[in-house]
């Protein structure tokens, strides 16, 4: 969807009308900050799609993303002082943060997420997030295929975004978003390793489905009418990027891919990662979870505060999940907000 705003000009209207009555009040979002890490929600009502919420939290706030004073916060403002005790004065707003934009920052490191898969947990049936002990981030489920029949593969409540992988490509892509469980699978014969990475895309924060909240292969694999047994589950909550072996400069083709880059700035200030030409994935920087990403939009910069960035060095790391060709990013002076792409 587009990002979501409201009218300024009518927001006062109606703030002037409560104080004007003399109703006390409180605002929501008053600052739009950002949610960090994996943190982001989702919506869900069962009567319409599934929901994840984007890394942004600027929804047309006061305060914007980074915390400077916005249009609608000085249209507030106005009405406010209309109803100051007697003798009473506003102190003067800050100005605003400054920023800085960077180019072409290099990530010359790269390796797939197949080489970095940390020991396994065996289970006749696919184990849940929770039943690993998993909280957020991905779990790659793995089986082996032997002289598998092919037809179509059904995951069923999958949640909630998984990629198919035969022997190490990418065949397919299931969506909860677009209520998509299965696909036709064409199974070459032999031994065949089939993958299932799967994303938690956020948890549903409200409303009657709170406690069906669950996250990855939350039932069963079928393939071809039978059920697939034997899996091995790899957990991967990249809540330490510390001991990731890279091992070159190149991606494989059609892998998820986690990449590093080092760039050097002379002057601090906050600025946003340009990620429009990149896939789906996450990002950080110094060692800190800016959060998520998606070129579908809206959201197609992620906010980096300048209390994360150094004068000299700067380290930045990628998790790409659909596009590891991907080598090179921008960053920009203003964020891009509401920007929807037709790709998946």
């Amino acid at each position: 969807k587009k990002h979501n705003v409201r009218d300024a000009d009518k927001d006062a209207a109606n703030l002037d009308t409560a104080l004007q009555a003399g109703l006390s009040i409180n605002m929501y979002m008053f600052h739009g900050g950002t949610t960090r890490d994996f943190m982001n929600g989702a919506n869900y009502k069962g009567t319409t799609p599934y929901e994840p919420q984007i890394s942004s939290y600027d929804y047309d706030a006061p305060l914007d993303e980074a915390g400077n004073a916005t249009h609608k916060f000085k249209e507030f403002r106005k009405v406010i002082e209309k109803y100051l005790p007697k003798g009473k004065t506003l102190p003067p707003v800050p100005a605003a943060k400054p920023t800085i934009a960077i180019e072409s920052i290099k990530l010359s490191q790269a390796t797939s997420i197949f080489n970095v898969l940390p020991k396994s947990v065996i289970n006749a049936t696919p184990l849940t997030f929770e039943d690993l002990n998993q909280a957020y981030g991905y779990v790659l489920y793995r089986t082996t295929l032997n002289n598998a029949t092919s037809g179509l593969l059904k995951i069923k409540d999958l949640r909630d975004y998984g990629l198919i992988f035969l022997n190490g490509k990418r065949v397919g892509i299931l969506d909860r978003r677009l209520a998509q469980d299965s696909m036709y699978l064409d199974v070459p014969k032999g031994k065949v390793t089939l993958d299932i990475l799967v994303e938690n895309m956020g948890r549903i924060n409200f409303g009657p489905y709170l406690l069906q909240n669950k996250k990855g292969i939350t039932e069963s694999v079928v393939l071809a009418g039978k059920e697939l047994k034997s899996w091995q589950m790899f957990s991967l909550p990249f809540s330490n990027l510390k001991n990731i072996p890279f091992n070159g400069s190149k991606a494989v083709e059609n892998q998820p891919a986690i990449k590093k880059g080092t760039f050097n700035i002379s002057t601090v200030g906050d600025t946003y990662l340009d990620l429009s030409k990149w896939g789906k994935g996450v990002v950080w920087i110094n060692g800190h979870n800016l959060g998520k990403y998606w070129n579908i939009g809206p959201q197609q910069t992620v906010y980096v505060p300048v209390e994360w960035l150094k004068k000299g060095a700067n380290e930045i790391v990628i998790f790409e999940l659909l596009k590891p060709e991907q080598a090179t990013i921008n960053s920009i002076e203003k964020p891009i907000l509401s920007t929807l792409q037709l790709t998946n």
